[in-house]
């Protein structure tokens, strides 16, 4: 597939490594899931041209980047994770042109784009893997055991459930850690390396500033593809090393696109980054993939893992901080995405201790992301009908009857609700691709907007503080003496307390209040914090 930009945009002028300050270490990025963002169409999908759009409302929530799911060419087998051309745009979110209108928009509105990148596999339907010579050059094809080599070359079991490997009518077997329609690329080749840096430079090219690297702990499996011994494996994953995930040779991918991404920023007066969605067992190990000859940023998974407990998250903070730090890179913190459980939902504790959660990550030191629909208090839709699902992991782990992923992601995407009485909510104008509950006409982005208490306007005003707050962002932090099950972080002119319990608690007052999740009794010398709530206080 061919696609030509009519008049591509200049590219845009932004400080070069070296030559500015380094905008992602305290950015704030906001999670664009393409096909449920905003339709300009009408097809129920969303697409670039109604991302574009909806820009302007980004803007004045007040974050720095924007990340956008995969648009690229694709059957959409793992909703535009199984790529089959990473130089075009998918027909159902627009064409080239509009990807980089959007560039270009963004650009203009001081906002900067992340895009996927999707090393570890392609589709079945890339010109590789439909050539069946060039697909057992750069494909990763083995030998059955078993007499007649009828079963797979290892135990090895998908992350969305079943066996990692499908027999081809060949007789041989093909890697795919996900879905069969996603075989996984054999890195050990040279052309890999080399189409996927020319790819890496075509976007650089057409105006991105970073990219987000999926699955960023693969595509190096450990020599001789082992065993592992049991089932259940997706469970391991971000708790040990696995011979096909967090292989230490990744770090060697990772390094050369390190120094193609600082090049290209010096070369054109740009800071462009890298951002590693690694799952690791260790902060530890997570940091390595951060060093400074390697990826700008690594999503803390740790940190959005861990329970609702001041004790839990003291620990993972303390750790990430450390592991990071010991690399000279900032944390990213993170709570919720496109392959999560909502975090108002996940967390246990309604939207009261998904506001909470979401103060306490804005104050730490780094960067953060957010994920669409969190601003609205979005809740994870979990009714959805069997017939409506599209998540491949939903189907892979019924049909196998194996534990891979949990199969229920499309409750995270459902579209987005901007405005109206009823479904779809001013999403476009016809329909949804998911069907959205008939209960969220409160959520809506026109409901919320001027309403003091809302949590959209919650996150406006904690993202306008962090501006205007030179404590917040990057820089230093300490814990300050707190009640049990309170956690009390200082920083530069900022204090953040965090109630973690589920009931109210009295602290001598710290200061002034600046921002609260829920409201707080200032009685004197006192303040009464509400149970899962977060409070930031100007200090001197």
């Amino acid at each position: 597939m061919t696609q030509e930009l009519t008049s591509p945009s200049p590219a845009p002028q932004m400080p070069a490594p070296g030559r500015g300050p380094a905008w992602w270490r305290d950015a704030v990025i906001y999670q664009i899931y393409v096909r449920s963002f905003a339709d300009s169409d009408g097809d129920g999908i969303g697409d670039l041209r109604g991302a574009r759009a909806r820009l302007p409302y980004l803007k004045d929530l007040g974050v720095d980047a924007v990340w956008l799911t995969p648009f690229y060419a694709s059957p959409q087998a793992d909703g535009g994770y199984d790529v089959a051309d990473y130089r075009a745009v998918d027909p159902l979110f627009g064409n080239l042109q509009d990807a980089d209108d959007l560039i270009r928009t963004a650009h203009d509105l001081g906002l900067r784009v992340i895009v996927d990148v999707v090393p570890n596999h392609t589709s079945d339907q890339h010109p590789w893997f439909r050539d069946p010579e060039l697909a057992r050059q750069r494909y990763v094809f083995r030998a059955g055991r078993g007499a007649h080599g009828e079963l797979p070359p290892n135990d090895w079991e998908s992350v969305f459930g079943g066996p990692a490997w499908t027999r081809t009518e060949r007789g041989d077997w093909y890697l795919h850690l996900f879905a069969p329609e996603q075989p996984d690329l054999d890195w050990d080749n040279p052309d890999v390396h080399a189409e996927f840096e020319a790819i890496l430079r075509f976007w650089l090219d057409l105006g991105v500033d970073g990219f987000r690297v999926d699955v960023a702990h693969g595509m190096v499996k450990a020599p001789g593809l082992p065993d592992i011994g049991h089932g259940q494996q997706a469970k391991l994953i971000g708790n040990q090393v696995l011979p096909f995930f967090d292989q230490d040779g990744v770090h060697t991918i990772h390094r050369a696109w390190r120094r193609l991404l600082d090049g290209y920023g010096e070369d054109h007066g740009r800071q462009v980054i890298g951002v590693a969605e690694a799952w690791a067992p260790t902060p530890e190990r997570l940091a390595l993939y951060v060093r400074p000859d390697e990826l700008h940023q690594a999503f803390n998974f740790q940190f959005l893992n861990t329970a609702w407990r001041a004790d839990a998250l003291r620990r993972v903070i303390d750790a990430s901080l450390a592991a990071t730090t010991s690399v000279g890179a900032p944390t990213t913190w993170v709570l919720s995405n496109h392959d999560v459980v909502r975090h108002t939902t996940r967390l246990g504790g309604g939207l009261a201790r998904a506001r909470a959660a979401t103060l306490l990550m804005l104050a730490l030191p780094g960067s953060a992301y957010l994920y669409q629909g969190e601003e609205l208090g979005l809740p994870e839709v979990t009714d959805l009908p069997d017939e409506a699902r599209q998540d491949p992991a939903f189907f892979r782990g019924h049909a196998s009857g194996t534990s891979g992923q949990d199969g229920f992601r499309d409750g995270c995407r459902v579209p987005l609700p901007w405005s109206g009485e009823a479904p779809p909510y001013g999403f476009g104008s016809g329909g949804s691709w998911l069907p959205q509950p008939t209960d969220w006409r409160a959520l809506t982005v026109a409901a919320q907007t001027g309403d003091p208490s809302s949590t959209l306007e919650l996150y406006r005003t904690a993202l306008s503080l962090r501006r205007e707050l030179p404590g917040l962002g990057d820089g230093e932090m300490s814990w300050q003496p707190a009640p049990d099950g309170v956690l009390a972080i200082a920083r530069p002119g900022v204090l953040c307390t965090v109630n973690t319990l589920g009931h109210e608690v009295e602290i001598p007052l710290p200061g002034s209040p600046l921002l609260s999740s829920a409201p707080v009794a200032v009685n004197g010398t006192t303040a009464a914090l509400p149970g899962d709530s977060c409070t930031w206080w100007g200090t001197r």
